[in-house]
């Protein structure tokens, strides 16, 4: 595995800078590693040994005995994530590489074999009377254990026979992770030549911000040209994993198709449907506004949709080196809380970061948790650009929560994903404000403050639309296969209610869907996003209120206290700290209120 740094010489973009790509010996040195076949032979025997002796037994245990289960399934669990995680990296490191394909897959298989011998355990204490449960943790060593076991038992009328679980379990290594495993093979192997140039995907994509318009509209028909080439297989892919979903949902007797992402969430579907409701009522005095602000700013009648991410005129979206980009972040988090900065600075002085552009390599970004005992991951495709930073930002902000939340442990350490974006989306408006108060330009800020705004309408306008277009298509599914053309024609159905009428979409721009990972690998993951960006909008007004009255050191103890949490809280819980109530009907409005806000400002301006 490549360790330290690489040469900024991909997609034919070489600076002659030298950007990080992550070193991942904290896990293993190698596929090859001793360690691993180690680790994998000593979590088979263990997963054997505490199936044959505590299968059938789960309900006998007394509660000090069942906290000593669990932490020995705790243990086994952590040991297996450290062999998954390995293998995950090194995919996303170069998708196209068979070798880490076979690697990945073999690893899968392993896993997931172990784990059945695990899976007794979680099934056994759900069908526990609750009233038996309230005696248990009242031993002191299982009471540790009780955030866990709340979250556990959410799912227990969504839970089948032990027989079906294992089917199910043992399937998932053909089903929907090999149909997302192709859908990474796929995209990672794409080239897609722009003006003479070829790119991959994510190359592609991004030159649709680029200054000059003949670029973008030549990137957004290259790209709908390279999709449309694969369309038949993203159709069937869609299709597919929405059918297997279907399935999985009626046997378990989830209502709605985004139900089970709900339950996963700790969020009740009510408080999604508010939040959807909120946003997509707001569309006129957010989206459909400012893009005809842009129209006006760009001298066009109607935009395309290649100039939805267009620099405004006075942009020279100068290139911005990595080191440039790291001291902006670490900046912004540092003047916040130097402690929160502090979690950050082993990422780059220990190559926790990939940031290099090469074929092959995942698009996107993300900051992946591994284990507790190790340390976070974060993968992004650094271009050099404004919206390269505020990633950076965000996905450091997984990596701050994911370290300061590793103390509870490898079963709640995560946090729903509602929660999981507070944090990144916290760090992207501590950056922002950063930035902001530190530019004196009229003309920089008011392009500064226009960013954010087309940031924030890409974090919740964008995706409850890309949620409002997932529920269209799992609803439709239902009925029976959904043909490439429709799925087109819901795409531009959405995209047009959501964007509004500034824009002009081409023929090609009804193929854009299919690149979207989250479709594919994480359904209704997408509304997250907008979950987190309204809660931080709440949030970041609390710690504006409190740093003018001189008590943003306390502000931000509390903030740190609530990533230390992990998994443990909900977010009623979480909030309540802050005097702020996720469920209460106007909140989402609050946070929507910012965003309406920085639009008036940009047309006072304008």
């Amino acid at each position: 595995m490549p360790t330290g740094q690489k040469t900024f010489e991909a997609d034919g973009l070489a600076r002659g800078e030298t950007l990080p790509a992550w070193d991942l010996r904290d896990l293993y040195d190698s596929p090859a590693d001793p360690r691993l076949e180690t680790d994998l032979q000593a979590a088979h025997a263990q997963a054997k040994a505490f199936e044959a002796e505590f299968a059938g037994n789960v309900a006998a245990l007394a509660g000090e005995q069942l906290a000593a289960a669990i932490a020995t399934y705790e243990a086994i669990e952590e040991r297996l994530g450290r062999a998954a995680s390995f293998a995950q990296l090194l995919f996303a490191a170069d998708s196209t590489n068979p070798e880490s394909g076979k690697f990945y897959q073999t690893m899968s298989e392993r896993v997931t074999t172990i784990s059945t011998h695990l899976l007794f355990f979680t099934l056994e204490i759900n069908r526990i009377p609750e009233p038996e449960i309230q005696t248990k943790l009242q031993d002191p060593a299982l009471a540790r254990y009780a955030p866990w076991l709340r979250d556990l038992r959410v799912f227990l009328p969504h839970q089948l026979s032990d027989e079906l679980e294992k089917l199910l379990h043992e399937k998932e290594v053909t089903g929907h992770s090999a149909w997302s495993r192709l859908f990474d093979e796929t995209t990672a192997a794409m080239r897609i030549p722009v003006r003479g140039e070829d790119f991959t995907l994510s190359a592609a994509l991004n030159k649709l911000s680029d200054p000059k318009r003949e670029v973008r509209e030549a990137a957004g028909k290259a790209v709908g040209e390279a999709i449309a080439k694969h369309e038949k297989l993203f159709s069937l892919i869609t299709n597919t994993l929405a059918k297997d979903k279907e399935i999985t949902d009626t046997w378990r007797h989830y209502e709605k198709p985004s139900s089970a992402r709900n339950r996963a969430n700790m969020v009740e579907d009510e408080v999604v449907e508010a939040l959807t409701a909120a946003v997509t009522a707001a569309y006129p005095r957010l989206a459909h506004r400012y893009y005809a602000m842009k129209a006006k700013w760009l001298g066009l009648d109607k935009l395309e949709y290649w100039d939805r991410n267009a620099p405004l005129p006075d942009d020279d979206d100068r290139h911005i080196s990595w080191d440039e980009a790291k001291n902006r972040v670490l900046t912004a988090y540092a003047g916040f809380s130097p402690a929160l900065a502090g979690t950050l600075t082993p990422f780059f002085e220990k190559n926790w970061i990939d940031a290099a552009l090469r074929p092959g390599k995942s698009g996107g970004a993300f900051a992946h948790p591994t284990i507790p005992s190790a340390h976070p991951y974060v993968l992004m495709n650094f271009h050099g650009r404004t919206r390269d930073v505020m990633t950076l930002a965000h996905e450091l902000g997984h990596g701050a929560h994911q370290i300061l939340a590793a103390s509870q442990g490898y079963l709640m350490s995560g946090t729903p994903l509602t929660l999981a974006e507070t944090a990144s989306v916290f760090g992207e408006m501590l950056t922002f404000r950063s930035l902001l108060n530190a530019e004196t330009d009229p003309k920089r800020r008011r392009i500064m403050l226009a960013q954010k705004v087309e940031d924030m309408l890409n974090t919740v306008v964008r995706q409850i639309a890309f949620y409002q277009f997932e529920l269209r298509i799992h609803e439709e599914r239902r009925s029976g296969e959904i043909l490439p053309a429709r799925i087109g024609e819901i795409w531009l159905e959405v995209m047009t209610e959501s964007l509004g009428p500034a824009f002009n979409f081409s023929e090609e721009f009804r193929l854009f869907w299919a690149y979207v990972p989250h479709f594919v690998h994480s359904p209704f993951y997408v509304y997250a996003y907008a979950f987190g960006d309204c809660l931080v909008n709440a949030l970041y007004a609390v710690y504006q209120d409190e740093q003018s009255a001189g008590r943003g050191d306390a502000f931000a103890e509390k903030y740190l206290n609530m990533l230390r949490a992990g998994g443990t809280l909900r977010h009623q819980d979480l909030l309540a700290p802050f005097g702020l109530d996720a469920s209460d009907p106007n909140f989402w409005n609050k946070g929507l209120n910012i965003l309406s806000a920085f639009i008036d400002e940009l047309e006072a301006a304008a």
